[in-house]
């Protein structure tokens, strides 16, 4: 007779249907397990073998073969231990095969019976929810499980012998409940930078319609002390968006025991990181910093020093929103609804432009430092401004009086009101302007007579593109939305075009 438990394999945030089959059969004594699965499945026969005997339990003298099913899906990590261990007792007697039917089991076995805690969790209990399943997963697992569903089945035990003892009603284990991770730093404040005035209105720009964000500047300048405050006024996230980020953040194995956050991620990765490391990939295609920086930030310190081919990879993403993996047999997609933030000096040594500064290299200094940013990768970003250096004079002088928490109120503000125009129009999963695009973008931000005739003459005197014309169309709106303006006006257009500073004017300047 064969006995079946069930679990998941996934493909990015997707958790696909496993079966997992154990049969006994006569002959040589064997232990095998079948369909595609990758060294850490191979592995688990021996982990396995000693958590049996860890509990007194053995295998019969028989030959014992385990299938994942489909077999032509790839099976990857180390979660499958539990749902092969199921399997076998289940084959054995030891548990009923009723009260496998009613679960999805994953969890790693160590050699002494206990569960350790494994990736991919909340996703896992999320489809076992929607299949009206419930969930066998390690202790430590638990309270990342629970978010899935107020009313989900969620069985969470430390090891076998409890599971075992729950199962036949000589012990009771009680469901875990939903934990959110201590925030237990404050969050750097805009009070903390001295100058930088258009720096700041440019950074509350940015949060509030969710726009790409490239600061250009001497070093010393501010740009990553205005980077890194960008989170404190940033809306705090829905139920929704916290769910999303977390499930990339479990599959990633970045959920510190079971704990869910309830702030936006900040991901800084160093200009050395590869392409994998942002876009996702590697061995397991695991989610690479884009996916990780869903719902919140990514920011590129030193953007020429990254390689070319790593900067060419976000232009899709910041389009699409998603970032899609590749493999021979397979696709991964993972969600990758990031706000790129940017930060670069104007040449190499840093220096072009500014006063009683020589380069030794001239212009071509400047010029070639900055041909390492693509066209159309600057073309989707839709603010780009010049930070001057900050004066000794500016630091001397008394902290401003505007906080991050009075910025973030009147981000929040238009936010909503943003929320509100794209529910009104039968667009509930758009959230910012810089997610509208096209007919809804230019019927959203459709400007006034004067605005309108202001942003036809700049589009011919400065050469936009469509691209860039439409960026202008979504910061003005943005701008009016600050302003609590139902109309875009020619001074939100003219705003707009202020943030769209080309590097060629920095080259011109050194």
């Amino acid at each position: 007779m064969t006995s079946r438990a069930a679990t998941v394999a996934f493909q990015g945030i997707e958790a696909v249907p496993v079966d997992v089959q154990a049969h006994f059969l006569s002959g040589q004594v064997a232990f095998s397990v079948v369909g595609l699965g990758d060294k850490a499945v191979a592995e688990s026969r021996e982990r396995i073998r000693a958590a049996l005997h860890a509990i007194g339990l053995a295998l019969p003298g028989k030959r014992l073969v385990v299938n994942l099913s489909p077999a032509d899906l790839p099976k990857e990590g180390s979660h499958f231990d539990l749902p092969i261990t199921l399997a076998v007792l289940a084959a054995l007697g030891i548990i009923p095969q009723d009260f496998l039917t009613r679960y999805v089991a994953m969890g790693e076995l160590a050699l002494d019976g206990a569960l350790m805690a494994v990736s991919g969790v909340l996703p896992a209990a999320i489809a076992a929810n929607g299949r009206d399943m419930g969930l066998i997963c390690p202790k430590a697992s638990g309270p990342e499980a629970a978010w899935a569903a107020e009313d989900a089945d969620i069985l969470a035990p430390e090891n076998l012998i409890q599971l075992i003892n729950h199962v036949r009603g000589t012990q009771v284990l009680t469901r875990p409940k939903p934990a959110v991770a201590a925030e237990a730093e404050q969050l750097p404040d805009l009070k903390d930078v001295k100058g930088q005035e258009t720096g700041k209105r440019a950074l509350e720009v940015a949060a509030a319609g969710g726009h790409h964000f490239l600061m250009v500047g001497p070093p010393g300048a501010g740009k990553s002390m205005l980077a890194q405050r960008l989170p404190s006024i940033l809306p705090p996230l829905d139920s929704r968006e916290m769910l999303d980020i977390s499930m990339v953040a479990s599959l990633a194995g970045e959920l510190s025991n079971g704990q869910l956050s309830r702030r936006r991620p900040f991901r800084a990765p160093h200009h050395s990181a590869s392409m994998p490391a942002l876009v996702g990939g590697g061995l397991r295609a695991k989610p690479g910093e884009m996916a990780l920086a869903h719902h919140g930030v990514l920011f590129l310190d030193e953007l020429p020093e990254f390689q070319p081919r790593v900067l060419e990879s976000l232009r899709q993403p910041m389009e699409t929103g998603e970032t899609v993996v590749a493999r021979v047999n397979y696709h991964v997609t993972y969600p990758a609804r990031f706000q790129l933030v940017a930060a670069m000096n104007p040449c190499k040594c840093g220096f072009a432009g500014q006063p009683g500064h020589i380069c030794r290299n001239g212009p071509r200094c400047a010029a070639d430092y900055q041909a390492r940013i693509s066209g159309p990768l600057l073309d989707r970003m839709d603010i780009q401004i010049e930070l001057a250096a900050v004066k000794a004079s500016d630091l001397s002088l008394p902290p401003p009086m505007e906080s991050s928490e009075d910025v973030a109120r009147r981000v929040l503000a238009a936010r909503r009101i943003q929320a509100q125009r794209f529910a009104a129009l039968g667009k509930p999963e758009l959230r910012t302007n810089a997610e509208a695009d096209g007919a809804l973008l230019e019927d959203i931000s459709r400007p006034d007579q004067p605005g309108l005739t202001l942003l036809r003459d700049a589009a011919d005197a400065m050469k936009l593109s469509a691209r860039g014309y439409h960026r202008v169309l979504r910061v003005a709106r943005t701008l009016a939305d600050l302003d609590r303006r139902e109309q875009v006006a020619r001074i939100h257009i003219a705003e707009a075009l202020s943030y769209r500073q080309k590097l060629a004017a920095f080259v011109s300047a050194a």
